[in-house]
């Protein structure tokens, strides 16, 4: 069974592209699913996380900086360059930034037949907007550039 580039799942904005492989596309894919991510320069794989799996990253060119929140005031911040490997725990959020001036390029891998993120900007603009001000104490204005539709890469 062959993947083709134009079989596969892809969300793609200026600032990059998340290509995603799982039962969906590729049926034998049981146990594992993956995305191949390609960030460009001065853009960010947008706050998200995986509410199915625990993710795996692979490095395979560019440089890049990951932070994670684990939970009320913790995080951990990291830098990876090609040949590193990441990890993130299933549901706790993180974005990947892009440090440098080429492409930044990674896998994201997952036990589980299915790709699955949350993507807090998402969350947020679908959430009512009174509950976000209330709890967030934002803004109408940054309620209003809250976007209903994912976009994986910013």
């Amino acid at each position: 069974m062959i993947l083709r580039k134009s079989d596969q799942k892809t969300d793609k904005g200026p600032g990059g592209t998340v290509r995603i492989a799982d039962t969906r596309n590729f049926p034998i894919a049981t146990e594992v699913a993956a995305a191949i991510v390609k960030v460009a320069p001065k853009s960010m794989r947008e706050i998200h996380w995986h509410p199915n799996a625990d993710e795996w990253q692979y490095y395979l060119s560019g440089t890049g900086r990951m932070t994670v929140f684990a939970s009320q005031d913790s995080s951990r911040t990291f830098d990876f360059r090609a040949g590193d490997v990441g990890y993130v725990p299933k549901s706790m959020s993180h974005y990947v930034q892009n440090t440098g001036d080429v492409p930044l390029k990674f896998l994201e891998l997952f036990r589980s037949p299915r790709f699955e993120d949350v993507s807090l900007n998402q969350w947020l603009a679908l959430t009512p907007a009174q509950l976000v001000k209330s709890h967030l104490r934002l803004d109408q204005s940054t309620i209003d550039r809250l976007s209903k539709n994912k976009r994986p890469i910013v």
